[in-house]
């Protein structure tokens, strides 16, 4: 693992302690279609979802206008930074201040 990809899960679990995060894609898909002030600003993917979840992340956050990334760690590696125990695939951060702070990560 890269310095540069240690920082970036440093920073989600920063975001994850301060409960400005939502995880799964399910919650992210409902929480951009609701929108409101738990709306995601950021979502940050797993490497190794499948193929039909990227795409539906992808176009949801399209259609949504919100700041799409997928990285190069694994959803076990997500899961492992944000202290979560199973697997996470996706992770959407809503606060304006730790998104910015997870974007000079990526």
């Amino acid at each position: 693992m890269t310095e540069k990809e240690k920082k970036l899960l440093s920073s989600l679990g920063i975001c994850a302690k301060a409960g400005r995060v939502i995880f799964g894609v399910p919650l992210i898909c409902e929480a951009m279609r609701k929108g409101g002030a738990k709306r995601p600003l950021i979502v940050v993917e797993a490497s190794d979802t499948s193929e039909n979840t990227h795409k539906r992340i992808t176009d949801k956050c399209a259609y949504y206008n919100v700041k799409h990334c997928r990285i190069s760690v694994d959803s076990e590696g997500l899961s492992a930074a944000l202290g979560k125990i199973g697997v996470v695939a996706a992770v959407a951060v809503t606060d304006e201040q730790l998104t910015i702070l997870v974007e000079k990560n990526l």
